[in-house]
């Protein structure tokens, strides 16, 4: 036996070095495939940075239908009808780890009138860039500044003005507040007012006559989304100054609300208005919502309309079955306290409204669609009348109510992805003075 010890031993040493030398070669082996995946990992660190630094790319197709979003005007992403659907369609150019989003729309428009070729023009509409930037996870500021009609000087028609500036922090999931300039709640057009997102060259008339888009006060409001499908918003802001009412010119007559606005330029704020607003989107394609604006219009002043109200409600609704889209509105605005007041206008062509109202029905059909591209005719029928009717005063002092303006629209929206869009429409009036050619072009990003 103790013969066959060195023989044992010499096997065994033998079989451990074999072993050594094979567990030395697989750890070779794995350093090398560890070594590969590290810099397969670098290179793809070096195009994801690449990318970023490099010009955005084309937007992808819209997503399901989201006409408002649970964020709301500023902060959600825009929607769009192209093609067929809302989506957001917004890229993101950052600064550093996503923080900063730049954002910008803008529109070219044609207007021929077939009644007078001569007064036919071309107008840069408007242009509009914007960001946000967000400092947490919770915690964003959002703004948007406009320029329109292409120059502005005080010798020109333009306009340079700040259209969004808030801050906005989340609260916790669904529910958030946000404060400062921010767009009022209330229509479809109002904070979703990209030309991709709606039909027409033009913006419609109910929501340009009696919502005056793009509508915009100061203030503090909550926002917040359910499960179901509820998107809502309610806020406290500044209001309409109507001691601005010119009741000499006619653009009281044409947009009641739009000729006091005050844009938080000085704003006066001695009465605060209140709105409520909400969406409902708890069945695929289909949306419904409205809201109401309401507050004193005399801002403290002595006057004769220091104690006008104003009182503005609307509710709207669309359906996208299919290749379908199909929306209707109405809105209806009441100023209150307006007797004393007008009597200082007596004979003057423009007094102020008790009411005024506006509805549309409208309809599109995705008749093509290849990718991102997409072509949609639509037919809107509106109903718009901004002086219903004024409150009573002396027989013989009072002035006649305006007839309701119907006007019809039929046009097309070319969609060359759903971030740029051109459009044509024919515009008619029967018993009015509107009967003209549209021509548009617009983007957003």
């Amino acid at each position: 036996m103790p013969r066959r010890l060195p023989s044992l031993a010499l096997a065994i040493a033998l079989a451990l070095s074999g072993t050594a030398r094979a567990d030395e070669a697989d750890l070779r082996a794995e350093v090398a495939q560890l070594r590969a995946e590290l810099a397969a990992l670098r290179g793809e660190v070096a195009s994801l940075r690449a990318a970023q630094a490099a010009p955005l790319a084309a937007p992808p197709a819209p997503a399901a239908s989201a006409a408002v979003a649970a964020s709301s005007s500023a902060s959600a992403g825009r929607t769009a009808a192209a093609p067929g659907a809302a989506a957001d369609v917004r890229r993101v150019a950052t600064t550093s780890d996503n923080a900063t989003t730049l954002t910008g729309y803008g529109e070219l428009n044609y207007n021929h009138p077939f009644g007078d070729a001569g007064a036919s023009q071309a107008d840069l509409r408007r242009a509009v860039l914007g960001f946000s930037h967000r400092f947490d996870d919770a915690t964003r500021i959002v703004a948007e500044f406009e320029w329109e009609h292409a120059v502005t000087s005080a010798d020109d028609a333009g306009e340079a003005a700040v259209e969004q500036l808030l801050v906005e922090h989340e609260l916790h999931p669904g529910l958030g507040v946000r404060a400062g300039l921010m767009l009022v709640p209330l229509g479809m057009l109002n904070e979703r007012h990209e030309p991709p997102t709606y039909y027409g060259v033009e913006r419609n008339l109910v929501e340009t006559a009696i919502i005056p888009t793009t509508w915009r006060e100061g203030g503090l409001a909550l926002y917040g989304n359910t499960e179901g499908g509820l998107t809502w918003s309610a806020g406290l802001t500044t209001g309409f100054d109507l001691s601005k009412w010119d009741a000499t010119s006619g653009e009281g007559r044409e947009e009641p609300l739009g000729s006091i606005h005050q844009e938080l330029q000085l704003a006066k704020a001695r009465d605060a208005s209140v709105f409520v607003a909400g969406n409902w989107q708890g069945v695929p394609g289909l949306l419904v919502g409205g809201g109401v604006f309401t507050g004193k219009l005399g801002q403290g002043q002595d006057f004769a309309g220091r104690d006008a109200r104003l009182l503005l409600g609307q509710v709207h609704a669309r359906w996208q079955p299919g290749p379908f889209d199909l929306s209707a509105l109405y809105a209806r605005g009441r100023i209150s306290g307006t007797e004393a007041l007008n009597l200082t206008f007596v004979g003057q062509p423009s007094p102020v409204p008790q009411s005024f109202w506006g509805g549309y029905v409208q309809g599109a059909w995705k008749l093509w669609q290849d990718g991102d591209a997409a072509f949609a005719p639509f037919l809107r029928h509106e109903w718009v009348n901004t002086a219903a009717n004024y409150a009573p005063v002396p027989p013989g002092l009072g002035a006649a109510p305006a007839a309701t303006r119907r006007v019809w629209t039929l046009g097309a929206n070319w969609w060359l992805n759903p971030a740029v869009v051109f459009k044509a429409d024919l515009q008619r009036e029967p018993d009015g003075d509107l009967d003209r050619l549209d021509l548009g072009m617009g983007y957003m990003f």
